[in-house]
């Protein structure tokens, strides 16, 4: 479990979610997938998701984007799921 000093730096699903611009359940596959790092909290198992990977993550997508040979198959799934929620498309 997660230290409370770092859970001021910690962010939920939610704000992630909205952070990203994606549904909160599109999070939580990715999580569950490991393309996104989460921290379980609480007993109940509840997410949380630490500033610097929330970043990392975003740089890594503008990093190797279009470029299929450096990104998995799950990492580009989870860029077209980013562009699809962006661009305002139902997935």
């Amino acid at each position: 479990m997660v230290d409370h000093n770092q859970m001021d730096n910690m962010l939920t699903i939610r704000e992630v979610a909205h952070l990203l611009h994606v549904h909160p359940n599109t999070l939580r596959r990715w999580s569950d997938k490991g393309i996104i790092r989460v921290y379980r909290i609480t007993p109940r198992g509840d997410r949380r998701f630490r500033r610097q990977d929330i970043a990392r993550f975003l740089a890594e997508l503008n990093t190797h984007r279009g470029n299929e040979r450096k990104v998995s198959l799950i990492a580009q799934q989870a860029v077209d799921e980013i562009v699809v929620a962006v661009s305002g498309n139902d997935y």
